[in-house]
Order: C-alpha cells, then sequence, then structure tokens
C-alpha cells in the first residue's frame, strides 16, 4: 500500500515557511540596508585617520551651492508638509443604550405578529422562521410606537423616537468628552427613512442651541452604510476647515418605517432591524491628538448602482394593498459581494503588506498567461487589521464575509454578539461593535480597525482606524451591563 502523503495545508513546517516568506517580504527594504551599511561602516573603519582628513579636505564646498541646497530642502520640506492632509482624530463616541422597557423578547414579536397578522398565518410562520434563524437574542428593543396592538406609527411618535435616541447618544458624547455643545463647527446627521422638516439636523441645532454658524447636513436615504458616508464627509470637510470638531449622529428610525402587510420580501426587515444610534466626535485639533482614541487612516466607498439589480435589491415601495415597506431582493448576498469585491480592490494595495500584495499580483499574471481556471487569491486582511467590525446586517452577512474573507470566530465575534444583543441597529451597528472590542478590553495602542458597511444602492463602504492608545474596559456604555455574559453560544435555529 503506498504511503499516504501528509497533508500540506495543515502542515506546521509550511506555517512557519509562509511566516519566514511575509517577514521576508515585508522587511525587504531593511534587510537590503543593513548589510550595505554595515559594508560602509568596515570600510570607513579600514580607513586611518589621515586617509578620512584627506578626503574631507578634498571636498569643495562653494557658498552659494550651500546656500541652493538649504534653500531647496526647506523650499521642498514647506510644499510637503503644506500638501499633507491633515490628521483626523475620532476623540470618542456613544452608543444609545434602549430602556427596558422597548425589550422585545421572542414570544412578545411572535404573539404580536399573530395578532397583527391573523388572516395571513403563513406569513406568521415565514416571521418565525425567519426569526429562528436571524442571530438575534431575547433582549433587542423596538420603539413604544411598534409595542400597541396594531402599531401606532404616527409623525408624533416617529419624532418622539428620533428624540430619545439621538439626545441620549449625544448627551453620553458631551459627558465622556467634556465637549460644549458650543465648539462644534460641524454637524452631519445621518438617518435613511425618516426625514422630517424641519430636518433632524435641525433638531439637535435647536435642542443644544448651537451656534448660528454651523455647518449642518443631514443625509436620509443612503442605507445601513451611511455612517462611514458620513465619516467621509466629515474629513473632507475637516481637511478645509481648521482646528475644528465634527459631530456625527448615526441612527435609524424604526417607526414609521415598520411594515404592517404580507410581502415576505417585506416582511424581513420587521424581523432583524432594532432600535439603535451612536454619536461621534472627530476632530483635526493637534490638541486632541493625546487625548483621541484613533486616527482615521482610510475610508474607501463603492457604489453599484449603475446596474439595475443592484440599485432595487433594497427598495422601498408599495405592496399590492398600498401599505410602505422595504423589499429585499433575493440576489442581495450575491450583489453584496461583488461590491465588496470592488471595495476590496480599492483597499486592498491601501492596506495590505508587500508580501500579500506580491501574491495577489503573482496569482492574477498567473491567471492571465498560464491558465485562467487557477483559484484566485485571496489577500490575507488578518496580516492588515487586527480587529474586524462588520455590519451586522443579518446573520448571512456576517456568514459570507467571514468565509469569503477567511476569518476566525474571534475576528467575527464582535459582530455577532452585537447583532444578538441589538438586532441590526443600522448605521449605527458599527459603533455597537467596536464597544465591544472596548469592553473585552482587547483594543491596544497600534491596533488597526477594519469597518465594513453595506447600504442600498447598493454600496459597500469601509473606514480604517488605528488605535492612538491602549484602551481600558469602560465602566459605561451599551455593554456594561452584559458584558461578562458575552460571547454566548448562538445556536443555528432557536425552535420557538
Amino acid at each position: 500500500m503506498p504511503p499516504i502523503l501528509p497533508d500540506f495545508s495543515n502542515s506546521v513546517k509550511l506555517k512557519y515557511v509562509k511566516l519566514g516568506y511575509q517577514y521576508l517580504v515585508n522587511h525587504i527594504l531593511t534587510l537590503t540596508l543593513i548589510p550595505i551599511m554595515a559594508a560602509i561602516c568596515i570600510e570607513v573603519l579600514r580607513m586611518g585617520p589621515d586617509e578620512i582628513s584627506n578626503l574631507w579636505k578634498s571636498l569643495h564646498f562653494d557658498l552659494v551651492q550651500i546656500l541652493c541646497s538649504a534653500f531647496l530642502i526647506i523650499f521642498i520640506a514647506t510644499v510637503y508638509f503644506m500638501s499633507k492632509p491633515r490628521t483626523i482624530f475620532l476623540v470618542d463616541y456613544a452608543c444609545f443604550k434602549p430602556p427596558i422597557t422597548c425589550r422585545v423578547p421572542f414570544a412578545t414579536f411572535m404573539e404580536h405578529s399573530r395578532l397583527n397578522l391573523k388572516n395571513n398565518p403563513k406569513s406568521v410562520e415565514f416571521q418565525m422562521r425567519i426569526l429562528e434563524r436571524s442571530g438575534l437574542g431575547e433582549e433587542t428593543c423596538l420603539p413604544p410606537a411598534i409595542h400597541y396592538i396594531p402599531p401606532n406609527p404616527t409623525m408624533e411618535a416617529a419624532r418622539g423616537e428620533a428624540e430619545l435616541v439621538i439626545f441620549s447618544a449625544m448627551d453620553s458624547l458631551f459627558e465622556k468628552t467634556g465637549l460644549n455643545p458650543k465648539d462644534i463647527d460641524i454637524l452631519i446627521v445621518n438617518c435613511s427613512l425618516f426625514s422630517p422638516t424641519p430636518s433632524l439636523s435641525a433638531m439637535v441645532i435647536n435642542k443644544y442651541k448651537l451656534r448660528s454658524n454651523i455647518k449642518s447636513f443631514n443625509l436620509s436615504g443612503m442605507g445601513c452604510s451611511a455612517g462611514l458616508i458620513s465619516i467621509d464627509l466629515a474629513r473632507d470637510l475637516l481637511q478645509v476647515h481648521p482646528n475644528s470638531n465634527a459631530v456625527i449622529v448615526s441612527t435609524e428610525i424604526i417607526t414609521p418605517n415598520y411594515y404592517q402587510g404580507n410581502e415576505r420580501a417585506m416582511l424581513l426587515p420587521n424581523c432583524l432591524f432594532r432600535m439603535g444610534g451612536a454619536a461621534i466626535l472627530l476632530s483635526n485639533r493637534r490638541s486632541e491628538r493625546r487625548l483621541a482614541k484613533y486616527r482615521l487612516v482610510h475610508v474607501v466607498r463603492t457604489h453599484k448602482g449603475a446596474d439595475d439589480k443592484a440599485y432595487r435589491c433594497v427598495y422601498e415601495e408599495e405592496d399590492k394593498e398600498g401599505k410602505v415597506g422595504i423589499s429585499l431582493s433575493k440576489d442581495l448576498m450575491a450583489i453584496a459581494g461583488e461590491a465588496l469585491k470592488s471595495n476590496i480592490t480599492t483597499i486592498g494595495p491601501l492596506v495590505l503588506p508587500a508580501s500579500e500584495q506580491l501574491l495577489f499580483l503573482l496569482t492574477l499574471i498567473g491567471r492571465k498567461i498560464f491558465n485562467p481556471k487557477w483559484k484566485p487569491y485571496i489577500p490575507d486582511f488578518k496580516q492588515a487589521f487586527e480587529h474586524f467590525c462588520i455590519h451586522a446586517g443579518g446573520r448571512a452577512v456576517i456568514d459570507e464575509l467571514q468565509k469569503n474573507l477567511q476569518l476566525s470566530s474571534e475576528h467575527v465575534e464582535a459582530s455577532r454578539m452585537a447583532l444578538h444583543r441589538f438586532g441590526n441597529t443600522s448605521s449605527s451597528s458599527l459603533w455597537y461593535e467596536l464597544s465591544y472590542i472596548e469592553a473585552k478590553g482587547r483594543m491596544k495602542r497600534g491596533d488597526r480597525v477594519w469597518q465594513i458597511a453595506f447600504g442600498s444602492g447598493f454600496k459597500c463602504n469601509s473606514a480604517v482606524w488605528k488605535c492612538n492608545q491602549s484602551i481600558k474596559a469602560p465602566t459605561d456604555g451599551p455593554w456594561a451591563d452584559c458584558i461578562d455574559r458575552y460571547p454566548v453560544h448562538i445556536p443555528e435555529i432557536v425552535k420557538l
């Protein structure tokens, strides 16, 4: 019987070969310069004092040449520092923690579904199957208006939810940072589906009596990735407005958007979306360098709206009975995969080490020249980031990204636990995940964080942060009373 070949893919020796390759390629410049510098030093040491003195005297320095060289160096340095983009710091952020009275256990959700959809038991059964496989826990929350039977989605109730979420997050941010509302120079509020008049940004300005010359923006219709769009907008504004503070509020108001019809594609959001919101303080002030938690490194945005299927895969429309809801297409995951691929193509060269870029390039050349059937090389993004905050849009989204990016269970733990504890809180979910990592005491100085979000349109947006200081586990925040219980085991199916 022929000997069985060892499994080279799991070989420990192969692992060390890969680590050696990564170290060699990533430090090729250093490894090349060291022997050159050593050779120069040895050659200098071999020369006697007289030879060194004669070499120095043989060099003729002209005063005009020295002055011109000095002027050129100063000019180049000035141009470099003036053209260098301002550093953007994330000083701190705060997440809204819903009150216990808003909690919706599975039993309560299903009881309300049976009463609201009593004429359509198949829709009730469909929602139950979705909830069983959703990855949500028993402590997620819905706004008070949805607790009524039937729900009472009035404009007053929607404004009440917006005030509760946004003002609570803002108050927590002011308490954590000591920021005076009058010191806010830029205000950006993003909420996709609720866009009243006056706007939500105007509501914040009125509540906190902000300055009359504040630059305020209200983003709507941008979906779950709007939080990172707000970060990108704030970054651009802070580049042209020196010594400024920018506050971003990311939320989604559930009250006016709870679907009460029978279309399955529109019932799906009812099972996943829950209350949530976050307030983030960004600054370009140098005085914040030591106090800030993170530094913004990159923002990469990808928009697939030119494709009709991508444009309509998350679509607000009326059903046959005239009831408005958000329809989620069956092609959603495939479209999200294409958007992620485009986003990765852009962000990869910015963040990946040379070893991963070289492997990717060699594989690409091999597929083009030798064999198109070669399996494409998926870069190891674990070499570029210590932490991943994947938008908690649903269990399927997290599963797909974990598989495609070859991430471990620990890498997606924050996303799964945020989905379990708070549900899909839309654009603010990334901040609940970042807060989870901090609450676990895992964030260390120099750590890099990759935030990935998907949104209607269809969009895939990324933000890369670098930690400025080791962050101690906070005693407050959305995870304060439950972090000791996490992580929890989430079964594939929770039988209801």
